[in-house]
């Protein structure tokens, strides 16, 4: 059976859009707003945590003052209730590049979610439409499993038929889990061997308009920690109390984040009328993001074949 999903974002604007990316906490929002001035741009938030509404501290988006001085786009664009593919994400870039161009401006795509930019740069990948039932399956197991205490039924599951996938994938990551899980079961196929289009060269002209922020291991570790610090001033503990209020149902996506999946644990605790430790809570959240950031610079070298000085 064919499937003919592919995206081909870039076969339109391969020569018209800029991209600046590193690991969170690098210094990307502050470094876009200057070259967004010298690139008459507008900015195309490239970030699977900022696009939903309520998740503003936890995801560091830009504050109301740095959108006024550049117009953004792809912010507060989905209720974290809801689930949100790369291919929404895909639809919703190619509709503000489509404004900005016809507006005279050049986008500017700033975030550090490497997914999203290979797929802005190479499309997506031919894949099987999704299959709800098989889905609904999946996450019922995987809900019996976590009753007895199994809370790796899935991530066991895939490494048994796709151990590449399973490798690359965090065992609470239910959603991308059950993705190459459904793939396999559809086509007999793990989802890499869909996903050749990351194996191509990234053509020359696009490569001079992307921009990776490359700065010493230890200067990031030090925004990473300040930036935590400053979080739980701003107020992420509240803030992802209102987002339990408003959002009962926080997709897998919301929940996985990291800085609100730590802080959604220490409400949890505290809910059951434990004493969690505050400062433990901290630190939890800025070991977990050095180690986005590692994940995030070994993406990067593997995508632009180089080394980063981080």
């Amino acid at each position: 059976m064919p499937f003919d999903t592919k995206f081909k974002f870039m076969t339109i604007f391969s020569e018209k859009c800029y991209f600046l990316t590193g690991p969170t906490a690098c210094g990307k929002t502050s470094f876009a707003l200057e070259l967004a001035e010298s690139l008459n741009a507008e900015i195309l938030s490239m970030d699977s945590v900022a696009i939903f509404c309520g998740m503003d501290i936890g995801s560091a988006k830009p504050t109301r003052e740095e959108q006024a001085q550049v117009r953004h786009h792809l912010l507060d664009i989905v209720e974290p209730s809801r689930d949100f593919s790369v291919a929404d994400y895909m639809r919703h870039a190619e509709e503000s590049v489509r404004e900005i161009l016809e507006r005279g401006k050049a986008p500017l795509f700033v975030g550090g979610t490497p997914l999203y930019l290979k797929s802005l740069i190479f499309g997506l990948f031919e894949s099987p439409p999704a299959d709800a039932s098989f889905r609904e399956e999946m996450k019922a197991l995987a809900q019996i499993e976590a009753e007895k205490g199994n809370n790796s039924f899935l991530h066991d599951k895939l490494k048994k038929v796709d151990p590449d996938s399973a490798a690359r994938l965090h065992p609470n990551d239910t959603k991308r889990l059950i993705r190459a899980l459904e793939v396999f079961s559809l086509t007999g196929k793990t989802i890499g061997e869909f996903q050749t289009q990351f194996e191509k060269r990234i053509p020359d002209e696009t490569s001079r308009r992307i921009k990776v922020v490359d700065i010493p291991r230890a200067t990031l570790h030090e925004r990473i920690n300040f930036r935590v610090d400053q979080m739980f001033e701003k107020g992420l503990l509240d803030e992802t109390r209102q987002l339990l209020k408003t959002y009962p149902d926080l997709s897998a996506t919301a929940r996985q984040a990291v800085g609100y999946r730590e802080t959604l644990a220490y409400l949890a605790r505290e809910e059951a009328g434990e004493t969690p430790s505050f400062e433990e809570l901290k630190e939890e959240i800025k070991a977990h993001t050095r180690q986005l950031a590692k994940r995030q610079i070994t993406w990067f070298r593997a995508l632009f074949q180089r080394d980063f000085q981080f």
